[in-house]
């Protein structure tokens, strides 16, 4: 069985006390640690990789110009033999999963950020996860990061208000 920490939209410029906070509370016992884009600057994963965490990341559409020239805009990975794809998004929140299958065809999950808007359910035989945005309300009044677990061929995943 694998925990993954999940975290999306940052956006913030580098870490901070709440960063910190939530890493501590929330990513102290994951096995890996998925950062979904919109980090904005590259210093923001330094706050996982204290933790002696494995972190994987891809660039969102706010990212700077580090971020950007530091991370792909999709990867695919697998985790106890799941196939894990991870991409940001872009355009309006409708349809942004229909755009993301289409861009990562072929894996059995994926994770996604762009909507600040936790998400965690089956679509068409995948499992979409998002996180949400623990920094940004301006889409959804909830601010939140997620857990996924990955036990075989089962994935599930919790979305935590924080």
């Amino acid at each position: 069985m694998k925990r993954i920490g999940v975290i999306s939209d940052t956006h913030l410029n580098g870490p901070d006390d709440r960063l910190e906070t939530l890493a501590l509370n929330y990513f102290a016992d994951v096995d890996l640690i998925v950062h979904a884009g919109d980090m904005v600057h590259c210093s923001v994963l330094d706050v996982f990789l204290a933790l002696g965490r494995d972190v994987v990341a891809v660039c969102g559409n706010m990212d700077g110009y580090d971020v950007r020239a530091s991370y792909p805009v999709q990867r695919i990975i697998e985790v106890e033999g799941v196939t894990l794809g991870i991409m940001h998004g872009w355009g309006a929140p409708s349809g942004i999963r229909r755009r993301i299958r289409e861009a990562l065809p072929r894996v059995d999950a994926i994770v996604y950020g762009h909507t600040h808007e936790g998400f965690a359910a089956f679509d068409a035989g995948v499992f979409f996860f998002n996180p949400g945005s623990p920094m940004e309300s301006r889409f959804t009044s909830t601010r939140s990061i997620g857990i996924m677990t990955v036990k075989g061929t089962t994935i599930t995943g919790d979305i935590i208000p924080v």
